[in-house]
């Protein structure tokens, strides 16, 4: 995959928790591995490996998220959006711009009160380990909704002087359409061989 060029501030923060999101899970796979190792081999399970793999996915998920609006790649319906002119886009992604900031904002105002208690009480998960994930990951969510708001107004200006990106097809499907080329070429070039070779004399 080719990642989008960075654009601006807020892109400069997206990438540096990006590389969190990837470097994550294989911290997950990691202790996961070790949680094996120590239950079925050592007999002696973790207290900690399940609760520190669930925190941890939950922010690879928030950081996925905020990568995934940098660099425009979630999903989008472009039929009617490729056939109408410049000007009608930019009213589509201001439109779609304003739906993000209303939703977000309506979410941070919603869950604000929750997450600050939360954190302020440093509320743990309630297990043997007892990790402060809801007193982390509430604060997270919201902060990362200002961030996916600010994201998606810094794409909306860098992209509205920018050149129109034309979609097909082949944008949704994951496969190599030259290879599939040079694979029928193959097969076409076999059978004509076939139908020129002469008889087998009997």
């Amino acid at each position: 995959m080719v990642e989008h060029e960075r654009t601006g501030p807020v892109d400069f923060f997206t990438w540096r928790f990006s590389r969190l999101a990837m470097i994550l899970p294989a911290v997950i796979v990691t202790i996961m591995s070790y949680e094996v190792f120590k239950r079925y081999v050592m007999e002696e399970p973790t207290l900690w490996v399940n609760e520190a793999s669930l925190w941890m996915g939950g922010f690879v998920y928030l950081f996925s998220g905020l990568y995934a609006m940098q660099q425009r790649s979630h999903i989008r319906i472009v039929i009617l959006y490729d056939i109408v002119p410049r000007n009608v886009r930019r009213v589509f992604d201001t439109i779609g711009v304003i739906c993000i900031v209303i939703f977000c904002a309506a979410v941070i105002y919603g869950g604000f009160g929750e997450a600050w208690a939360k954190m302020m009480r440093w509320e743990k998960f309630g297990t043997a380990w007892d990790p402060p994930i809801p007193a982390t990951m509430k604060p997270a969510i919201l902060l990362t909704l200002l961030f996916v708001t600010l994201q998606a107004i810094s794409n909306l200006i860098y992209d509205w002087n920018r050149d129109p990106v034309a979609h097909d097809a082949t944008d949704e499907v994951d496969f190599d359409i030259e290879e599939i080329r040079r694979a029928q070429a193959k097969i076409d070039a076999d059978l004509a061989a076939k139908k020129n070779r002469p008889a087998p004399k009997g």
